[in-house]
This record gives C-alpha cells, structure tokens and sequence, in this order.
C-alpha cells in the first residue's frame, strides 16, 4: 500500500517539512506493473503475498477489479501488508521508502506451488520486493518452462549474480539500478550505453535502461552492432512520476506477450508512461489500452 505524502520538496536529514497533501493508495511495484499489464491489454496472473489486514484486502480487491487473477496471492496472519511511503516534491520528482511485511515471507516453496500458472505465461515479470531466493525461483522456474523472463531489479543496492542476469531476457533498471548494477554512474543516453554493456557483460542478455524524462536506452543482441538505441521521452506535462517505470514495465510486457517487437514494445511503454506521469498516484495514474496513442 502506498502512503503518498507532496511537500514543497524533499526533506533534509533530521528536517521536519509541512507537507501539503497524504493519500493511500494502492501500490506496490508487483502490484503497479500487474495493473500496468491488465490495462494495457494483456491477460494477468499474479503471485504474492498480503497480511490479512485492511490494506490486503483493499489491495487483492484493486486487482480483482481488474480482472487480474489472484488465486496465487496467499495471506499472512503474522505480518502487516507490505507498505511504500513516498514523498513527491513540487517538481514531481520521488523518493520512497518500502517495509516489505508480508512480501517477505513469500517462500520459494510459493512458487513451487504456482508452476501451472508460470508455464502457461508468455512472460514473466520479476521485481525484487519479495525475497531474492524466492524471485531467483521464479526465475528459474519460468527459464525451465521456456518461458520470456522480465527483470526489474528494484530495489536493488549492489551488483547481482552472472547466474540472475543469465537467467532474464530481459533486464529493465531505472538510472540508479543501473549504476548499482554497473557501477557506471548513469545521467545519460550515452552513460547508459556504456551501464548496458556493462550488463551484457555480466551475463544480461537485453538491458533497458529507464531514463525518466530522458526516455529509454536498449542494448541487446538485435541492435549491439549499432551500439544500442535511444527512444526519447514524449514532452508532457508532469504531476507525479511515481509508477511511470511500473507503467514501462507492463505496457512493455504486455506487448511483448501479444507477438510483437521489441521495438514496438519499448514504443508503446514508454507512450504509457508519459501518460502515467500526467497523473497522481500509482495504480490511479496507470492508463488503459484505449488511451494510448502510439
């Protein structure tokens, strides 16, 4: 669940700000980028895990409301239900802060148990909100099943294992992962050029980097000898960025799963995630299919 909180800007250490607005709404990067997904034309299963409290409840509701399946969502009676509280400034610039709560106790074993699901997937998308073994399992599983695997590795601090990298088709940081992931520091197409070669290097097969207002960059076997390609950012007026990498994701995926390309996947996210950031919230601000024009 999302604890929305915009001030003026972002607070110093030890300062307390007057804050202008608080919403809760619903969120969660699984969450937001299942949302995405359903709304952006693709048919959605979803495996994670709630507490067996009011914000659960509101949260595998939104989801039901939107036709995504959640028979893979379990209830925790011992933890809350994971929460994110995000701060967005007057230049609609984020920052946020998760406590995982249930979202923790998501074992392997869970994804053990939901195999039929992730083989009957065209793609699998993976964040890392939930355990790191139990998303490794996700990934394995749905590697072994043949399935596309996508990989947002948020929250991330530090580099991950060649053997993680190896296993996603697909690997989509925002300009901070990429340079945890890299140790490249990344203000630029062409500082994400060499963040994504970095990447490849390590085992990553096709690296997109999300570059907020800047666009996207993608490195992959079908474009290497060019040196990857830059997709600018459509000009929008901006309100709240929170959950434009989310909206990415699922308009990304959600292409993918229909048959088509990787480019016109990354067209088509990133035509969502302008609209997204013309709207507060996360799932509120989330567009459907008819809204986008390519």
């Amino acid at each position: 669940m999302d604890l929305v909180v915009r001030s003026p800007r972002m607070p110093q250490p030890g300062e307390t700000l007057v804050g202008r607005t608080f919403a809760q709404v619903p969120g969660g990067k699984g969450g937001n980028q299942a949302v995405a997904a359903a709304r952006l034309g693709a048919a959605v299963s979803m495996i994670g895990r709630i507490g067996a409290d009011a914000n659960g409840a509101q949260l595998k509701q939104g989801l039901e409301v939107e036709g995504i399946d959640c028979s893979g969502v379990s209830s925790d009676a011992a933890l809350p239900t994971g929460v994110a509280l995000i701060t967005v400034d007057d230049a609609s610039q984020n920052s946020i802060v998760i406590v995982a709560g249930s979202n923790g106790a998501l074992t392997p074993e869970g994804i053990a148990a939901r195999e039929p699901a992730i083989a009957a997937a065209d793609v699998v998308v993976c964040q890392l909100e939930t355990p790191r073994e139990t998303v490794f399992a996700a990934m394995q599983t749905a590697r072994r099943d043949g399935r596309t695997v996508v990989l947002n590795p948020a929250p991330v601090t530090a580099p991950l294992p060649r053997d993680w990298l190896e296993l996603a088709d697909f690997v989509i940081p925002n300009e901070i992962e990429a340079a945890a992931l890299s140790g490249v520091t990344v203000d630029s197409p062409e500082a994400a050029y060499r963040a994504a070669a970095a990447l490849r290097e390590q085992g990553a097969r096709t690296v997109i980097v999300t570059l907020g207002g800047q666009g996207v960059f993608v490195l992959g076997d079908h474009n290497a000898q060019t040196h990857g390609t830059h997709y600018p950012a459509r000009r929008v007026d901006a309100v709240d960025t929170t959950a434009a990498g989310d909206t990415f994701v699922g308009g990304f995926a959600a292409t993918l799963a229909s048959g088509r390309s990787i480019d016109e996947a990354v067209r088509f996210g990133l035509a969502a995630a302008a609209l997204s950031v013309t709207r507060a919230g996360a799932q509120p601000s989330i567009p459907r299919l008819a809204e986008v024009a390519l």
